[in-house]
């Protein structure tokens, strides 16, 4: 396993422009959003309400996730939780669902509340916004439990991927009683990328949508039922992807 390394506040933006992501402990980002260990997990506790996912065209039952959308302005840092709508991909980064709307319960309130996540939301803009400066961002929360009652679980089922926005955050929240999961990232147009676990909850991988492409391998129980809870937060300018937008 490679050793990866991770990335300061202050280096992050150059460190993306660089070589296309980097990677935040958990002991950069919590105090940096206002939250100790144990706020972030009374936050994290909303994972064990996550509906299924009614939308998996491989044939599975393995996914359970939310979905919110909102736009920051990024000067201002205010954030602005958008009417529920469907999330739509197109399908030349999403051969498996894309293509059609796919509608899915909101983030409850008390979380989409949280002063927390609020925080998480609006600083992790503003902070991309120093990588391409932008006046607004549209964004996407997507609050995923891939578990193993079926034996294993795909986090990403479309496979190594792009997702048609300007950058990705990818949370680790929690991994329980599982092996596998190991994060990849590679350039989209070049021979270079790494291959790492992400282990620690709250550890926070960036990535340069536009200039890498990723995915996470299955995961499989190590006991009777394990899970991997993660958040994906996605940060696009110029308007939510939709199929007008395509």
């Amino acid at each position: 396993m490679q050793l990866v390394p991770v990335s300061t506040l202050e280096a992050a933006p150059a460190t993306l422009h660089t070589q296309g992501w980097a990677l935040l402990t958990a002991d950069t980002l919590l105090p940096w959003i206002g939250a100790d260990a144990a706020t972030a997990e009374l936050l994290h506790a909303s994972w064990n309400q996550l509906p299924p996912d009614p939308h998996l065209r491989d044939g599975g039952h393995y996914r359970y996730r939310r979905h919110d959308s909102y736009v920051l302005d990024v000067a201002s840092g205010t954030l602005e939780r958008m009417p529920h709508r469907a999330h739509w991909q197109p399908v030349i980064y999403n051969a498996l669902h894309g293509g059609f709307e796919r509608w899915f319960e909101p983030v409850a309130p008390v979380v989409a509340e949280h002063p927390v996540w609020q925080a998480l939301i609006r600083q992790l803009g503003q902070l991309l916004a120093r990588t391409k400066p932008v006046d607004r961002w549209f964004i996407e929360a997507h609050q995923f439990r891939v578990d193993t009652t079926g034996g294993i679980g795909r986090p990403t089922p479309e496979g190594a991927h792009r997702d048609g926005v300007d950058f990705v955050a990818v949370l680790m929240l929690e991994r329980h009683l599982i092996k596998g999961g190991e994060t990849r990232v590679f350039e989209a147009d070049g021979p270079r990328g790494v291959r790492f676990t992400l282990n620690e909850p709250w550890s926070t991988l960036l990535l340069d949508d536009e200039r890498v492409i990723h995915e996470s391998t299955p995961i499989q129980p190590l006991g009777e039922h394990g899970w991997r809870d993660t958040l994906v937060l996605t940060f696009r300018q110029g308007g939510f992807q939709g199929p007008t937008s395509a």
